[in-house]
């Protein structure tokens, strides 16, 4: 077995890449197809689907090698949801051929993706979830609803789990799917926030067929493909890198600095407490990609996710009240559908307002209280009198 390379050994091929690849003189969409293809997207994924088989922690290496010298990154925040949620999953449970067909272009960017979950009927208790899926030969047809689909207007490929088997309980016969977002019977609707966008999407499957071939995972397992995909979502929304002052905290902490005429002792003593629980929430999302490392995300990224929609809410209020009434302006009230959501350059009140969807998206917050309670302080599990019994028994 060829021995995966050190921090050096990283250095010195991101360096020899580089001097193939001259980011100034080489086309964009080629550089990151070249990059996937030498093994320096993610290093701690195999030989050919991007990585090297190095340790997770030496992804750091080969980033600040490649930003010293310029080079254009994939726009994560554009197909996070494939980075973060779906790349995971299809490496844990897909075929070789899926890893091979969807990773490298997932990766660069080419191929965009959204979540199908949450459902009406089925977002705090997912494994409630009615969309049913039957199978037909080598294909399963799929018909169900589901909503809060973040940019499933743009999406060509989608992470789907629906119920392949009624007559077990809700936790059971739920099977996880790879889902062609242009397939016939796919339909999407936008659906305006409070921020006047429409991001979020419901999205209506009318006897959609997929290839068993796209399923992730065996028949009736898919609970437990989906646990992958939301652990790694809590830690990519909760857990993300960021540099000092970065995210909500920054714009504050910019103003307070600029604008000497707005402060009071009051707002003080709260920018300082929550600038101190911010780079605490920051600090501990660090450390828990550091556990990465050693496997897949544990129950812990649901603690930093909690953290991240607390701390965003708070900090966002906090700044609409030291801007007083220029708080309260916010220019984009007119319908847009944006790819992903951008915190960045935008006004005080849109922060606010978005905020207030971040104790929803993920994990609501009291699942993820229970979560917490339940899987990292050890404390005894709610009774939950459903469990046993089979989902077409269950009252609606």
């Amino acid at each position: 077995m060829k021995k995966a390379p050190d921090a050096a050994g990283l250095r010195a091929l991101t360096q020899e890449f580089l001097a193939a690849h001259p980011p100034a003189t080489t086309d964009r969409g080629a550089f990151l197809e070249a990059r996937f293809d030498a093994g320096l997207a993610w290093v701690h994924y195999p030989e050919g689907l991007g990585g090297l088989g190095a340790p997770r922690s030496l992804q750091a290496v080969v980033d600040a090698e490649l930003a010293a010298a310029g080079a254009p990154d994939n726009d994560p925040r554009r197909i996070g949801i494939g980075l973060g949620m779906a790349a995971p999953t299809i490496l844990a449970y897909g075929s070789e051929e899926v890893k091979r067909r969807f990773l490298r272009p997932l990766w660069v960017g080419d191929e965009v993706w959204c979540q199908l979950f949450s459902e009406p009927g089925a977002g705090s208790d997912l494994a409630a979830l009615g969309t049913r899926a039957v199978r037909d030969g080598d294909t399963w047809v799929v018909t169900g609803q589901k909503v809060w689909t973040s940019s499933a207007h743009v999406a060509r490929w989608a992470i789907l789990i629906a119920r392949t088997d009624p007559d077990l309980p809700k936790h059971q016969g739920i099977t996880y799917f790879i889902c062609d977002m242009t397939d016939p019977g796919v339909e999407v609707r936008p659906l305006r926030q409070i921020t006047g966008e429409a991001e979020f999407n419901e999205v209506f499957l009318t006897e959609v067929r997929i290839p068993d071939a796209h399923r992730l995972g065996e028949v009736g397992e898919g609970w437990k493909v989906a646990q992958t995909t939301l652990m790694n979502e809590r830690v990519s929304i909760g857990g993300m890198r960021l540099p000092r002052e970065g995210g909500m905290i920054g714009p504050v902490a910019r103003t307070w600095r600029e604008r000497p005429e707005l402060r009071t002792h009051e707002l003080h003593q709260r920018l300082l407490t929550l600038w101190v629980e911010a780079e605490v929430a920051r600090l501990t999302g660090e450390r828990l990609r550091q556990q990465l490392v050693a496997g897949q995300p544990g129950p812990e990224g649901s603690g930093t996710k909690l953290a991240f929609a607390r701390l965003n809410q708070e900090i966002s209020g906090l700044e609409v009240e030291l801007l007083g009434e220029e708080g309260l302006l916010y220019d984009d009230w007119t319908m847009c559908r944006p790819e992903f959501v951008d915190f960045t350059g935008r006004d005080a009140g849109y922060r606010y307002l978005r905020s207030k969807g971040n104790s929803i998206e993920g994990g609501t917050t009291e699942v993820l209280l229970n979560i917490v309670a339940e899987r990292v302080l050890g404390l005894p599990a709610e009774p939950r009198s459903d469990k046993d019994i089979a989902w077409k028994d269950l009252a609606r």
